[in-house]
């Protein structure tokens, strides 16, 4: 089931991988800060790289209004690659037992072209200092996502 505003974010504990090197993060250890995870399908596709890419060139506004974090259920060795690829200047999250995604509400099924299969549902999460829910962003547009973002973030 996923989480609603005002409700406390499901904490977690995962691998980050940000330009430099890998690290383990958990939320709890970012309370006081707010939080945005960006929940996208996968690496280097089409829809995640317009999105990624997106916030990528809007980095100066968003960066000093949130610790942002990409998550999606590929490897470190993915997210290194889409990072350097894509020159991207904030950390993705390697949920490759998707227990986050889980708990967030956004491993779904989905359809394409008559196929159903289980995927991640292109969602963004806002947390508070207070580690409470401030919005939720479900179903975006990787063209208008960080337009979104940056409305909520101020």
């Amino acid at each position: 089931m996923k989480p609603k505003v005002g409700d406390m974010a499901p904490d977690f504990h995962a691998t980050v991988v940000n330009r430099e090197d890998d690290a383990r993060v958990s939320l709890s250890d970012l309370r006081g800060e707010r939080v945005v995870l960006v929940f996208y399908p996968k690496d280097n596709t089409p829809g995640c790289t317009i999105q990624a890419c997106s916030l990528r060139e809007h980095w100066d506004e968003i960066k000093g209004k949130a610790r942002v974090f990409g998550v999606s259920a590929d490897s470190v060795a993915s997210h290194r690659k889409f990072i350097s690829k894509k020159n991207l200047p904030y950390p993705l999250i390697a949920d490759e037992d998707k227990q986050i995604v889980n708990a967030y509400g956004v491993w779904v099924q989905k359809s394409m072209m008559g196929k159903k299969f289980m995927g991640i549902e292109r969602s963004t999460f806002v947390i508070g200092v207070d580690g409470k829910i401030e919005a939720v962003l479900e179903k975006v547009s990787p063209l208008s996502h960080t337009e979104q973002l940056s409305q909520i973030l101020g």
